[in-house]
């Protein structure tokens, strides 16, 4: 099924659109996330030195953004999807799968380290129920992981301009402009409809409210 597009972009407009879908992967964004948390926040992570903030952005980008890329590049080479791009519901079922895993192992450990800021821990939990949500979501549309990544990251945003102690509003705006411009990218150089694209964003959005009602 085709992206309901009311009109066909030109070549700059692709590339524009294609450049942001790749800036924005939703692989980069716990990691972006994190680097936001460590650097804008340090109170959350007072008692850390900067090589301690890098173990942690070291920790995150190995867990939530290699791992799963790795298991997409090992499917890709021994033929059980057509392209790294993941264009069919089907070829999105494993790496769904083991990004559970990964995404579970990574709040887990965080969790159970005492000197971890809570804030930290609680995106970490918001960010698996947002792939648990898609991976169920996956079942009956092919959902869209870079909105549902996008929407975890703004509803994020929200529970830290409500629960910080900086000022948020720059921040917020940011993020659901980037989040606008992902989602509008996702429409013109996809085959994502309109629901699907819609869906994510939403899914990833309330993932991130249940993780700060059960936190």
């Amino acid at each position: 099924m085709q992206a309901e597009q009311t009109f066909k972009p030109n070549i700059i407009v692709r590339a524009l659109a294609q450049l942001v879908s790749y800036v924005f992967h939703p692989l980069f964004i716990p990691l972006y996330v994190t680097a936001f948390i460590v650097y804008q926040y340090p109170y959350f992570f007072a008692g850390f030195d900067n090589r301690g903030h890098i173990k942690v952005l070291m920790s995150v980008f190995i867990n939530l953004c290699f791992f799963p890329a790795l298991v997409v590049f090992l499917l890709w080479r021994l033929k059980f999807a057509s392209s790294i791009m993941l264009r069919t519901q089907k070829e999105r079922i494993i790496p769904f799968a083991a990004s559970l895993v990964f995404y579970f192992w990574a709040w887990y450990v965080f969790r159970e380290q005492p000197q971890m800021p809570r804030m930290f821990v609680q995106f970490l939990f918001g960010a698996f129920l947002g792939v648990s949500g898609a991976w169920m979501a996956n079942i009956f549309i092919k959902i869209s992981m870079h909105t549902t990544a996008m929407g975890g990251m703004a509803a994020y945003m929200l529970l830290l301009a409500f629960n910080g102690d900086i000022a948020m509003g720059g921040y917020l705006s940011i993020a659901l402009l980037i989040s606008g411009l992902v989602g509008t990218a996702r429409m013109l150089v996809s085959d994502h409809t309109n629901i699907e694209v819609y869906s994510g964003f939403a899914i990833g959005a309330l993932a991130q409210l249940i993780a700060a009602w059960l936190a």
